[in-house]
């Protein structure tokens, strides 16, 4: 067996192509919800610290003032951007409670599925009739 045949044998089975579906929705569930906390979470929740803009939220570690963070960059002035980690940090936690909410409804599903007693085959259904039709 040569190399690209094992290696299509690899890729195909199903275990890696369950994983880069994983990824490529992984991926699209992050966008969304860093849109979700950049657009829609980060404003009410600067609005209701007063107006607090949390993109903008920088310690200039240099010389020199900015009013904000994009003309302290512009500068190449060093800067702490704890507003930017803060939101990064949210996006994370949204991410990963959604992540075990989504693995907890998995497990219940399989749960459910295990306890529910296996339907009985086609032909065993069949022969109990037959079996019945001949008793009588």
């Amino acid at each position: 067996m040569g190399m690209v045949s094992e290696f299509k044998e690899f890729a195909m089975k199903g275990n890696v192509m369950d994983m880069a579906v994983g990824i490529i929705i992984g991926g699209a569930f992050g966008k969304i919800i860093s849109s979700l906390v950049d657009d829609i979470i980060m404003p009410v929740v600067g609005k209701a610290m007063g107006g607090v803009d949390f993109s903008q939220l920088f310690l200039n570690l240099g010389e020199g003032t900015f009013t904000t963070l994009e003309a302290a960059k512009e500068a190449g002035a060093a800067t702490l951007n704890y507003g930017s980690f803060f939101q990064s940090a949210l996006d994370f936690l949204i991410i990963a409670f959604a992540i075990f909410m989504m693995i907890k409804a998995m497990n219940s599903a399989k749960k459910e599925e295990k306890e529910a007693p296996a339907a009985p085959a086609a032909e065993e259904v069949l022969l109990t009739e037959i079996r019945d039709l001949l008793k009588k």
